[in-house]
């Protein structure tokens, strides 16, 4: 791989976190807050499981770091949950390429429930700060945009050549 495609790979992949980042943080009505799929580990679980090789735990904890200073929680806090996300999806990643969209889905739907139970496990030791129900709905929500995002990046990665 050349220079310049490796260059133009990291950049592909920046800019998607760049879109994720911003679509997490962008404002919109509260009561649609728990609707909101949760951009970042989508995408990180979409480039951790089609370029493990470039995209893995340093990532997510970056990301992660980035999330904590976005939304102003307790630094590490969403740097933990992505690492592990990421650590899950690299051990995972060879099976949920074979499987159909359906089942990465809900395999989706675990790796993202997994993340938001870790960031309330730390606020609960932290703060012990009582949940809604409505706590969970953007895991349900990101499993079903899985597909369509799925097939959105792997889109974006072939016409930009990203391996």
């Amino acid at each position: 791989m050349s220079l310049n495609q490796n260059n133009r790979s990291r950049l592909v992949i920046a800019l998607t976190f760049l879109a994720a980042l911003f679509l997490s943080i962008l404002p919109g009505p509260e009561s649609a807050r728990p609707f909101r799929p949760d951009w970042v580990t989508l995408v990180l679980i979409y480039w951790c499981m089609a370029t493990p090789q470039r995209v893995g735990v340093g990532v997510g904890w970056t990301v992660g770091l980035i999330l904590d200073v976005l939304y102003g929680s307790l630094l590490g806090q969403q740097a933990l949950a992505e690492t592990l996300v990421a650590f899950l999806t690299l051990k995972l990643h060879l099976r949920m390429r074979m499987f159909p969209r359906w089942q990465q889905a809900v395999t989706v739907l675990v790796l993202v429930a997994i993340s938001h139970l870790v960031v309330l496990w730390i606020s609960d030791l932290v703060a012990h700060t009582p949940v809604h129900w409505s706590y969970w709905t953007s895991s349900i929500v990101s499993m079903l945009i899985w597909p369509w995002l799925f097939i959105i990046l792997r889109d974006v990665r072939r016409r930009a050549r990203v391996s």
